[in-house]
């Protein structure tokens, strides 16, 4: 039983895909060394992995054969005609509507739509692809609401500590008015004190406390001039008191 053809697609599995192209390059790069001792051919190979990673061969020099390249590129291209440009175009063209094309094939069959003409081998890779990207949309959801937590947890954590501050600052503020109170009481009751210790004057309950004081001036009395005049008023006094 002969090897069934492979479809030349991108290989959904991440570790299938690794494999393959490790396996193919090796081959490629065996190939490649077989041709330039075989042809007496310059041969220059650039590959760069999916992770970034530069593989490359030259049986000479690989800047020389890149200066070579370029060279004979440009002196191509100053001697192509106008059919040839459109024709080059064309086939630029064709390219990319077939990479669209299976690029709209593959978001078809991401979502569920289009799986008819699959194997189980492709349906059960198209699982894991499907897997795959729902584990990272969850872990990336997870670490999002991870974040938001933490900043949640954050923000109330100084709401906290100001609410701690602002009472702090009000269980100062009651202390100190009740300081003040305290002296304020104290100075009172002292007042009190000094006035039933010592009364300033007796004042009898017919007169109003809150009543205006009126002051009003006497006329002057006259000055005695002479001792007659002491002596009249000296006897005027005294009959007043007899009296």
């Amino acid at each position: 039983m002969g090897r069934g053809k492979i479809v030349i697609r991108r290989i959904d599995n991440a570790s299938n895909r690794q494999v393959t192209f490790s396996k193919r390059r090796n081959g490629l790069l065996k190939k490649v060394k077989e041709l330039s001792i075989l042809c007496d051919a310059e041969v220059g190979l650039i590959i760069f992995s999916s992770t970034g990673k530069l593989y490359d061969y030259a049986n000479s020099s690989m800047r020389s054969a890149i200066e070579r390249y370029n060279k004979l590129k440009e002196e191509h291209y100053q001697v192509i005609n106008p059919a040839s440009e459109i024709k080059f175009w064309q086939r630029e063209t064709a390219s990319l509507r077939q990479q669209l094309h299976y690029l709209q094939e593959c978001h078809r069959q991401l979502t569920g739509e289009e799986l008819s003409g699959l194997s189980y081998i492709d349906l059960q890779n198209l699982e894991s692809q499907l897997n795959m990207s729902l584990k990272g949309v969850r872990i990336k959801k997870d670490q999002i609401l991870t974040d938001e937590i933490k900043e949640l947890n954050r923000k109330g954590n100084l709401i906290h500590q100001e609410n701690i501050d602002q009472y702090k600052k009000i269980d100062l503020i009651s202390k100190e008015n009740a300081q003040l109170q305290k002296k304020v009481y104290e100075a009172s009751g002292r007042s009190d004190v000094n006035r039933d210790v010592h009364p300033p004057c007796n004042i009898s309950n017919r007169y109003d406390l809150q009543a205006p004081i009126i002051l009003q001036l006497c006329q002057p009395q006259p000055q005695p001039q002479n001792n007659e005049d002491v002596r009249q008023i000296m006897g005027g006094k005294t009959h007043h008191l007899s009296q």
